[in-house]
């Protein structure tokens, strides 16, 4: 298979010629029934691999992994057949969604959408929600879709301001039930003191306090006598009362009494002021408003102040967050909607919550998605008997203790932080509530300085949780043990209680709760302090050093997964009881099934205890976390393998692969490379199952292909010589243009550091006699990509973000872009920082923490780059307080602005120039120093520095770029700096130009941009090239540069660049000449005078894009590259679309991205304007002539009168650098990829004729 696809142009002949055995088409067609022809997949272990992103490096990770997963389970002694089940266990999705359970009499709901009056006239059917709708239009429909329930304290600054949200929003009909649960953040916290229950006692004497509750009670009396619309209007009569009177923070109690009887006054059959006084007394209400707070509490939303449940998933409470909400919920209903489980009589909210509803949230435990959990391995801990995990001793639920227990928590608590005994003591009511598939491990550590009565509790815990934990009373002894040390050692304000004092209490405890006292003295007549603090300091190094904790923190390790308590937030019973839940639902249930089934072998009978087993699923669930793989499988055993497929099987092997493969694909191509690379060292089991195309209207590959793997001796025995990795093509068609490219991995800048000849335009019967080419590349730099987001907000585009190391912190620089809140920066190994850049961001914004759920903010971010494969970074920003409601990009006060101040560059951005040079271009590019300050073709040259860029690929076309930079240099007296794309460019330019600009005295800058992976990509190199024109003009260059000009390779520049350069572009981010008008021979070829040009322009020129003004700083204000780029992704999977790409795309999207029209003398090509106008042409461009289809070449010499002088001089100068002689005949024919025209494609070349290396 390899060799057909790799030179399937010289096999296509005699393929064509063959016949096909009819055993393997009936099973090619059978198997097409279950898959569609021509998709391929790839299985590693049952996880399906994303064969688009596959490469070398990223494959041998996966099965290094899975191969140290493998040797791991061998040695806990588990057979090779369970080991293959355990690692073809998937991980859980992560699109799986938890819903907070709300359903409760404690919500009050404002409207129903299926029964209220005002909404009679909206129609019911709720298959509406599967018809097309222009963007941001809502669905009105007679149904509770959407139920949006707010959570909040009513007498909070942003309860109240939630409330005035809800009432508006309801006001306004939008199609949402509006609902609230409220509490009192008072009583929150007296319930927590009170180990999650209602303190009667003290409730009696704060009543009269409580603001929050007095409304509570007050809302539900209104309600249910004069109805939810009255109730939520008295809530907002609160806030009114409240601003009226200047009040800044929390309402007192004669606003809540006044806008009670504000509200209910207009319908009261008694004077309102006695029916308050009869509220207060009145105690079935403060019940009822007590039981909502506890409500609150065990659903653990009170520490998020405000919040939205939507449909129960909980998103921040501001008005943006809701619509974002909607509109991330409609899917999963239309989908539902799609497939028939939810029609116009289903209940959405009660099967939704029925399905995936939780009883309580901790952000700790649920993922959102952005920041995932923390996993470690235990199974090595496990294993060896020097490991403090290895002498843990567990403690149980009453009457379990012989069970097996799949789920393992391990405290680490810090005996001296009243955290840490808080959380303690939470385990141990965890399990005195009963867990019967959860055991407790607890970890001490302290300092060095602990005192000895720590030191004693430490002990006498350790003891009885390693002798008495079978005992019925242990838990009650040791939560008793806990309030009394946690009362006398660690709360006492005064002396603390003697050492003895502590003994003498154990004894007592011991007695109370039938464990044996004289036990404890015995065990504690030999106690030693110093070994205990010895002990203490080996966890110490395990909980910081193996499990990476942070000093000091306590932590909750289950089942491998690690949750540090950092932000001061308590760890509740409750919360265990969550975390047991998932985890066991999640990770853990599949391994358990599989390790009951378990016969084990050379394993004592006595070993196999209740405890083995619990160590051993805690061992495989803890390193099963940690692999990188998809939570996605296929089911490939329904495929039949008995003609269409190649079978290995390897009984002794722990990796399997599955693959589905169109073997005449580009993906056939590198598949059947890797594979033979895993077949050959990893002797994997494989079922490849060939899945062609059932037809084909043209050749489906048209290249050769070669995969380069680093060899196995690359190190010669005889001179320590190291030969690189190569690809080697023989027998290649002579007589057929060919061009060179490379497949390489996503994070890698390539290019070609040794060329002699045209690697765009290979013809190698034009190579002499040798009729060979080599060409070396060197892999560059790699790209580190991320994604930036700001909670229930949509990306912040125009982010600003700086990377260096600590001692240079910005040495590159991006912004962000909206499109996925995508930023990209190229880096080399090593570690870096990344930051917000100086200025509105880093004013507006700080970096969130990523630990699990923390709201630590933090003003740099630490990346290493430690291998090939870059990095993909995930990092969350949030507005600073008081900034929440500012604006990122704020356009500039003068949009009129001719030229900026000058005095910008003194700004912070201004010293990047100064590095931009060394770094961004690496050593191929001239450094500041050695540009303008040239004595040769400098001198004269004042003022602001024009920047120029342009592209170019191939020899031809560098050859043009050459006479463009004589041209500009000779016409304009101002410092010049060229901008280059970096991608294209030939080994013999990048030679060349440094010399060039020493001898001409301009600066120049090689710049590039790695094709985001989400952005549809174009194949065609030509329009690749025209893409990288327009697409990403706000993120390839530094932010410093604040304007360039775009002039074409192929132009001819006679006017003074710095007059364009100084226009006013009237505030637009963009400036083109439009289209001349005035040769007529042309208006048959004019398409944007007709159809559906004519029409979308309505009256606006069609510009040419050979030359352009970007505005940078507006371009980035305005965003305009993000909405290009949506412009771009909507258009270009239409292969109909955009036939000229870099044209059609701003002149398309110049409704929503203006351009300012050049006169048009700035743009003048014979094609389009005729000889008349040719004498005021500032520029001329070599544009094609769809009528003659005259050679650029021979349309130079004709055209410009200067072309053939700087032609020589250009070719003369580089014949000189390089070292050879200028031919004046001209042998070059024009590169096939280049003399496309520019308004239609007037050229038609046989496919035959080309092909692709």
């Amino acid at each position: 298979m390899q060799e057909i696809n790799q030179n399937f142009p010289s096999v296509v002949s005699s393929l064509s010629r063959m016949k096909l055995n009819d055993s393997i088409k009936d099973e090619i067609i059978a198997n097409q029934r279950m898959i569609p022809p021509g998709k391929s997949l790839m299985a590693l272990n049952g996880a399906l691999i994303n064969i688009e992103d596959i490469d070398l490096y990223l494959l041998v990770d996966m099965v290094h992994q899975e191969l140290s997963l493998a040797d791991q389970y061998s040695k806990l002694k588990i057979p090779l057949s369970t080991v293959r089940k355990l690692l073809s266990v998937v991980p859980p999705s992560e699109s799986f969604t938890f819903r907070v359970d709300f359903r409760s009499p404690h919500v009050f709901y404002i409207n129903n959408l299926e029964e209220d009056a005002m909404y009679k006239r909206w129609r019911s059917n709720i298959n509406e929600l599967l018809m097309p709708v222009f963007p941001g239009q809502l669905r009105y429909i007679r149904k509770n879709i959407f139920h949006a329930v707010y959570v909040l304290d009513p007498a909070s600054l942003c309860g109240m301001e939630t409330i005035d949200t809800i009432i508006s929003l309801f006001e306004n009909n939008l199609p949402l039930r509006f609902g609230v649960i409220m509490y009192s953040a008072k009583l929150i916290e007296k319930i927590e003191a009170n180990d999650g229950q209602l303190p009667l006692a003290q409730l009696a004497d704060d009543s009269g306090e409580d603001i929050s509750s007095l409304i509570i009670c007050l809302f539900i009396y209104i309600k249910e006598n004069h109805g939810a619309l009255m109730a939520f209007q008295f809530l907002s009569n609160v806030n009114k009362l409240r601003l009226d009177s200047s009040a800044e923070d929390i309402p007192e109690r004669h606003h809540v009494e006044g806008a009670f009887v504000e509200t209910i006054l207009p319908k009261a059959k008694s004077p309102p002021q006695d029916t308050l006084l009869k509220l207060e007394k009145e105690q079935t209400l403060n019940e009822l408003s007590r039981e909502s707070s506890l409500f609150v509490f065990k659903l653990g939303l009170s520490k998020l102040q405000c919040c939205l449940l939507m449909n129960g998933l909980v998103h921040e409470s501001n008005e943006e967050a809701l619509m974002n909400a909607m509109n991330d919920e409609l899917p999963r209903i239309q989908e539902q909607v799609y497939f028939g489980h939810i029609n116009s009589h289903t209940d959405i909210l009660d099967k939704f919550l029925s399905e995936s509803g939780i009883q309580r949230y901790n952000p700790k435990i649920i993922a959102d998605g952005k920041v995932k959990p923390k996993f470690v391995s235990l199974s090595a801990s496990i294993l060896g008997k020097e490991s403090v995990i290895y002498d843990v001793s567990y403690l149980h639920s009453p009457e379990s203790m012989d069970d097996l227990k799949p789920v393992t928590h391990l405290l680490a608590i810090r005996i001296t932080s009243k955290k840490g005994m808080k959380l303690l003591r939470e385990g141990i009511h965890y399990l005195i509530h009963g867990s019967k598939n959860a055991r407790i491990g607890v970890l001490f550590n302290a300092d060095e300085e602990t005192n000895l009565p720590s030191l004693y509790f430490v002990k006498v815990f350790e003891i009885t949780a390693s002798s008495y934990s079978h005992k019925k009373g242990v838990l009650q002894f040791l939560d008793q043990f806990c309030s009394f040390y946690e009362r006398e050692y660690m709360l006492a304000s005064g002396v603390t209680a003697s050492t003895q004092a502590l003994i003498d209490k154990v004894f007592e405890l011991a007695d109370a709760n039938g464990l044996p006292s004289n036990g404890y003295k015995s065990d504690l007549s030999g106690f030693s302090a110093d070994k205990l603090r010895m002990h203490l300091n080996k966890v110490d190094q395990f909980l910081y050093g193996q499990l990476g904790l942070e000093y000091g923190v306590n932590a909750v390790i289950t089942n491998g997964r690690v949750i540090q308590l950092l932000d001061g937030n308590t760890f509740l019973s409750h919360d265990l009881h969550l975390l047991e839940s998932l985890e066991l639902k999640q990770r853990i249930k599949h391994i358990v099934e599989i390790i009951e089934d378990v016969k084990w072998e050379d394993i004592d009978p006595d070993m196999l205890t209740s405890k083995f087993i619990s160590d051993i699923v805690m061992a495989i669930s803890s390193s099963m976390n940690l692999r990188d793989r998809s939570s996605e499988s296929a089911r490939f055993e329904v495929l039949s393998a008995e003609y269409s497929a190649v079978v290995l099987q390897n009984d002794h092997s722990s990796i399997h692969i599955d693959a589905v493969i169109d073997p005449l694909s580009a993906t056939g191509q590198k598949l059947s490379s890797l594979l033979r690379i895993l077949s050959k060292y990893v002797q994997p089991s494989m079922r490849l199952v060939l899945n062609p195309m059932s037809s084909l209207v043209d050749l489906p590959l048209k290249n050769y292909y070669r995969y380069v793997v680093p060899t196995m001796d690359d190190f010669s025995s005889t001179d320590h010589t190291v030969h690189g990795p190569k690809a080697f093509f023989a027998n290649m068609p002579l007589s057929k243009t060919l061009t060179m490219n490379l497949d390489v991995p996503e994070p890698w800048l390539v290019e070609p550091v040794v060329a002699v000849h045209d690697l765009d335009n290979i013809l190698l019967e034009n190579l002499a006699d040798t009729r060979t080419l080599q060409a070396v590349f060197e892999l560059e730099a790699l790209v580190l990509t991320g994604h930036c987001s700001e909670k229930d907000h949509e990306p912040p585009r125009g982010l600003q973000l700086i990377l260096g190391t600590k001692s240079s912190p910005h040495m590159v620089d991006t912004l962000v872009m909206a499109n996925l809140g995508y930023w990209q920066m190229k880096v080399f190994p090593g570690v870096w920082y990344l930051q917000l850049a100086p200025g509105r961001s880093s004013e507006l914004y700080v970096m969130k923490e990523n630990a699990e759920g923390s709201q630590e903010t933090t003003l740099s971010k630490r990346i290493t780059i430690n291998d090939l494969r870059g990095k993909l970074v995930h990092m969350e920003v949030v507005k600073k307080k008081g900034k929440e409601h500012e604006k990122l990009l704020v356009p500039s006060e003068d949009d009129n602005h001719p030229t900026r101040k000058k005095g910008n560059e003194n700004g912070w951005n201004s010293n990047f120039l100064k590095w931009a040079s060394g770094f961004i271009g690496g050593k191929d590019q001239s450094k500041k120093g050695e540009s303008t300050s040239m004595e040769t073709g400098s001198v004269g040259r004042h003022g602001r520095t024009i920047n120029i860029f342009s592209v170019a690929s191939g020899h031809l076309y560098e050859r043009f770029l050459k006479i463009m930079i004589l041209s500009v240099l000779k016409n304009t007296h101002r410092p010049v700096k060229f901008w280059f794309i970096k991608n294209y460019l030939s080994p013999q330019f990048k030679d060349v130009i440094p010399h060039m600009a020493r001898e001409y005295g301009f600066e120049y800058e090689l710049i590039t941009y790695k094709w985001p992976t989400w952005l549809h990509k174009q194949k065609e190199k030509q329009r690749i090239i025209w893409a990288y024109k327009i697409l990403f003009l706000d993120v390839i260059f530094p932010l410093a540069l604040e304007k360039v000009i775009f002039v074409d390779a192929d132009q001819i520049v006679r006017a003074d660049m710095g007059e364009l350069y100084d226009m006013d572009l009237r505030g637009r981010p963009l400036a083109y000449t439009p289209f001349c008008d005035n040769n007529k021979e042309m208006d048959g070829y004019r398409f944007w005078k007709q159809g559906f040009w004519n029409d979308h322009l309505r009256g606006r020129p069609y510009h040419i894009s050979a030359l352009y003004v970007v505005d940078l700083v507006k371009f980035r204000e305005t965003a305009a590259g993000d909405q290009l780029r949506v412009f771009y992704e909507t258009l270009s999977k239409d292969p109909n679309s955009l036939s000229n790409l870099d044209q059609d795309l701003p002149n398309y999207a110049q409704h929503m991205v203006p351009i300012f029209s050049l006169p048009q003398e700035w743009l003048w090509c014979e094609s389009w304007c005729g000889n008349a106008t040719k004498s005021k042409a500032k520029t001329i461009d070599l544009c094609n002539n769809p009528m003659t289809k005259e050679p650029k070449l021979q349309g130079a010499k004709r055209i410009v009168a200067e072309w053939p002088d700087l032609d020589l001089e250009a070719r003369q100068f580089t014949a000189k650098i390089l070292g050879e002689n200028v031919e004046l005949q001209e042998h070059a024919a024009p590169s096939p990829l280049q003399t496309q025209d520019k308004v239609g494609d007037v050229s038609s070349e046989d496919e035959e004729s080309k092909a692709e290396l």
